[in-house]
């Protein structure tokens, strides 16, 4: 499937990186756009709907022609008691890429198309993501095993195939990605684009706190927790932050349902992160994070074709 054309020609490396909540800000959208990939932040990193214009207006201010198009996350569900200032900030402001999470609503897809806008949505199986298809988005980000934050269970193998048989937009991958040689084993198996959040988590223009970004370096995959325990929703979290939080990764307390009043004093303290942390280990730039993943990408490209 060839990208769509807000996209077509305006990427070096066919990823996105992800907005990471309380993580990704200004800095790392500027940088990443800037290198070539889609960089990417929650409108919900700004306390208000008035902060997030503000981020909109320095991020636009700082990209140019030659930048890669930026996205913005929107939580759809009824616990975002801002969706809909921030939708309309969003369609005033004529965002190109909006991601949306937990809920595909027509309405929304419909008020970005207005202006021209994409829509892609994440989804973790098969039935999330034929509603998303019945919402009429453009791409779905199959959100994978070993994801970081929200993520699923489904190898990348059964739901990509699984959303390409009823799905002809953009599939993006997400997943434990965190090289270029996996983004490229990512369109080898039919994804149009890669997902990279807990890789750029670890760099110097990610907002993430320094303790995290040192714990992402020093994991491995068996110090990630899958759990809904922390947020109502099953997200994948750090071991150390949590015991580092008084709390045992074991015996977790019920947390029965998503409150994104809460969602911020939640991940604040216990730390969200995917199970590629274990092929982590520096906290580069974003810009030469980016670079080295290009390099990386090309030599796969070139490695496959000789298979």
């Amino acid at each position: 499937m060839p990208l769509p054309t807000a996209l077509r020609g305006r990427l070096r490396l066919p990823a996105i990186v992800s907005p990471m909540f309380l993580a990704s800000g200004p800095d790392l959208v500027v940088a990443c756009c800037r290198a070539g990939l889609v960089g990417a932040f929650p409108a919900l990193n700004q306390r208000t709907s008035e902060g997030y214009e503000a981020w909109l207006d320095e991020i636009e201010g700082r990209l140019d022609g030659a930048s890669a198009p930026y996205g913005v996350n929107l939580i759809v569900h009824g616990s975002n008691k801002r969706l809909m200032a921030d939708l309309e900030v969003t369609a005033r402001r004529k965002v190109p890429l909006v991601i949306t999470s937990l809920g595909a609503v027509k309405e929304v897809v419909d008020a970005v198309h207005a202006y021209g806008g994409l829509v892609f949505h994440d989804v973790i199986n098969r039935r999330h993501a034929e509603k998303a298809a019945e919402a009429g988005v453009d791409g779905i980000i199959a959100v994978c095993a070993g994801a970081g934050g929200h993520g699923g269970t489904l190898s990348p193998f059964a739901l990509v195939p699984e959303i390409r048989s009823f799905f002809s937009g953009t599939i993006v991958l997400a997943g434990a990605i965190s090289s270029g040689e996996q983004i490229a084993a990512a369109r080898l198996i039919g994804a149009d684009l890669a997902y990279l959040g807990t890789r750029f988590v670890a760099t110097k223009e990610s907002m993430a706190a320094p303790g995290f970004k040192e714990m992402i370096v020093a994991s491995k995959a068996s110090d990630i927790v899958y759990t809904s325990a922390i947020s109502g929703v099953n997200a994948n979290f750090l071991r150390p932050s949590i015991v580092a939080a008084g709390l045992d990764p074991e015996n977790l307390p019920a947390h029965t349902k998503l409150d994104m009043d809460g969602e911020a004093k939640v991940w604040k303290d216990i730390w969200s992160a995917g199970q590629g942390v274990g092929s982590i280990g520096d906290a580069p730039s974003a810009g030469d994070l980016c670079e080295r993943l290009i390099a990386e990408y090309g030599a796969a490209k070139a490695a496959a074709a000789a298979l």
